[in-house]
Formats: C-alpha cells, sequence, structure tokens
C-alpha cells in the first residue's frame, strides 16, 4: 500500500529512478541511529548522465534542473534504506550540493535551489534542511551538480 508520501509523489507527477548503485568502494547510505547518510548522487536523468559546467556551458535554470534529478535520486536511496517506506523519513536534515562551475560563477545556491525546493515539495515542512552550496572545479564524470543528504528517520 502506497503511503502518504507515495501518493505525494504521484501527486505531483514525479517518479523516483532506481536507486543508483555505488561507482566505486563506498556504500550508497549508512544508517546511524535515526540518521540515515545518503551518499553524493549524480546528476542524470532518463538520457544518461547531466554534464556541464555552470558559468560555462550551462545556465542556471539548467543546473536547478540538475540538482532536481539528483534530489530524486537521494529520495530513491532514502525509500531503500527505509525498505521502501518513505513514511519513515521524519526530516531532511541537510543537503551539501557540489555545483561544477567557473571560478567566477556565483549562484551556487541558486542551482541547489533545484533540489532543495524538491525536498520541500515532497516533505513539506520536514523537508525544509540546513544546506551547503559549494563550486568544484570538476565533478565526477562531468557532471554538473553533485548532492548528499542526511534524513532522521521515525
Amino acid at each position: 500500500m502506497a503511503g502518504t508520501i507515495d501518493a505525494r509523489l504521484k501527486e505531483l507527477g514525479l517518479t523516483l529512478p532506481d536507486a543508483p548503485a555505488p561507482a566505486a568502494n563506498y556504500v550508497p547510505f549508512v544508517q546511524s541511529d535515526n540518521l540515515i547518510f545518503v551518499s553524493g548522487q549524480i546528476s542524470q536523468g532518463e538520457g544518461g548522465l547531466i554534464k556541464g559546467k555552470l558559468g560555462a556551458d550551462m545556465d542556471v535554470p539548467a543546473g536547478a534542473e540538475a540538482a532536481r534529478r539528483c534530489g530524486l535520486s537521494l529520495i530513491a536511496q532514502a525509500k531503500a534504506a527505509l525498505g521502501g517506506d518513505l513514511d519513515r523519513i521524519a526530516r531532511v536534515v541537510k543537503l551539501t550540493g557540489f555545483v561544477n562551475s567557473t571560478p567566477d560563477f556565483t549562484d551556487q545556491p541558486k542551482v541547489i535551489n533545484g533540489c532543495s525546493d524538491l525536498m520541500v515539495e515532497v516533505f513539506g515542512e520536514a523537508g525544509r534542511h540546513a544546506r551547503a552550496a559549494v563550486s568544484a572545479p570538476a565533478l565526477p564524470l562531468g557532471v554538473a551538480v553533485e548532492i548528499e543528504a542526511i534524513f532522521e528517520v521515525k
């Protein structure tokens, strides 16, 4: 039976991707007490990796969409960690977002808003979180955005 969060995803017209497998020697998530730490999720959509460098060949709206896609993968990983029950998420505690950007690009927060806004759309007030949005000169496989998350669970 689908829970409240699954119903909300459906209402928003959102489909979670399969929880991506780790690309190296790490695990996709770790649960410690009532916190789930989700490893960084890179920007990818149905067509594959979302690559680009903000301030060079990608604009803020495209970067925000890449961040939103990272957010869907973060939620998919949390769902996998919780045996499919997203209603166990009590709060999105923190997001740390990395933006592949030029040295003079300063709108990293606007890019990571793509993920932050998604968390509030899906989880309501429990989706409001602490956050960091930082620049990176390069990200794995040339992707535009990578975001990691910490979720509190019931």
